[in-house]
């Protein structure tokens, strides 16, 4: 929170949040969320008293859902974006994860999903829409992105569709997830390989070419509109259609010049 704190305060997100009629955007409000949390109490009290927590309030979802009804009622929310993830061990083998290290990782990116819906869904409107971000390791193998963070995406997508039914039959909202492919994100340099991760796929896609961020934000944009009305427990690619890929290509066979 504070580093995103301090890059809205410094103006270096100034023009992502830039709008069409050339205003900037505002936030009504910022609250902290640990999502590995329900409730307050469930966070340990090293962590509670931590001086990055200390400070914070109630930084569990519960205490996020509090806070909205009292700035902004009962049933303020039209929209709820998941795009969280965790894997302390993230950098080591499956086989070779501790059982620690994947409880953590299915915790803080899976069921932090499965708990915000189940806060959270009540305080939506009818036809409102729940989005989370995934991967394709979920459903194949991705050497080096380990620590059980595939079984959390996989998890994770499982979890969309059963939330769809029951919190759509329950409260008439949406749930759906976007598999992205591979892009350079603060995370994702973390692990370590993303630019063979980026090569790989601009060699195999359909179109050869890099994913932008932005399209990413208009395949939510659109989840996330009335124009979605519809579409629910689906996992939506947004990956220059690697996902349609049955085998790998052999640029050189082909003629194709990869670069560097």
């Amino acid at each position: 929170m504070n580093i995103f704190l301090g890059l809205l305060e410094r103006g270096k997100m100034d023009a992502s949040l830039m709008l069409p009629d050339g205003q900037k955007m505002a936030f009504e409000k910022i609250y902290p969320l640990d999502a590995m949390f329900d409730v307050l109490d469930d966070a340990p009290a090293e962590i509670r008293e931590n001086k990055r927590y200390k400070e914070r309030g109630d930084f569990s979802i519960a205490g996020v859902a509090a806070s909205l009804a009292a700035d902004f009622g009962l049933q303020p929310l039209d929209i709820l974006v998941h795009s969280l993830a965790n894997g302390p061990e993230v950098k080591k083998p499956l086989i070779d994860t501790s059982r620690a290290g994947y409880l953590a990782a299915v915790s803080a990116s899976a069921y932090s999903l499965v708990s915000m819906v189940r806060t959270l869904g009540p305080m939506m409107r009818p036809g409102a829409s729940v989005l989370s971000l995934t991967f394709m390791a979920g459903e194949r193998v991705v050497p080096g992105y380990g620590g059980g963070m595939s079984s959390a995406k996989a998890a994770l997508e499982a979890d969309t569709r059963t939330l769809a039914y029951e919190a759509g039959r329950r409260h008439g909202i949406r749930v759906n997830t976007i598999s992205a492919g591979p892009y350079a994100s603060r995370a994702a340099t973390a692990i370590g390989f993303i630019e063979t991760m980026l090569r790989y796929h601009r060699i195999n896609s359909p179109l050869p070419r890099d994913l932008e961020a932005a399209e990413v934000g208009h395949t939510a944009a659109f989840l996330a509109s009335p124009l979605a009305g519809a579409i629910t427990g689906s996992t939506v690619y947004v990956d220059n259609g690697y996902h349609a890929m049955g085998m790998a290509v052999d640029p050189a066979a082909l003629g194709i010049s990869t670069g560097t």
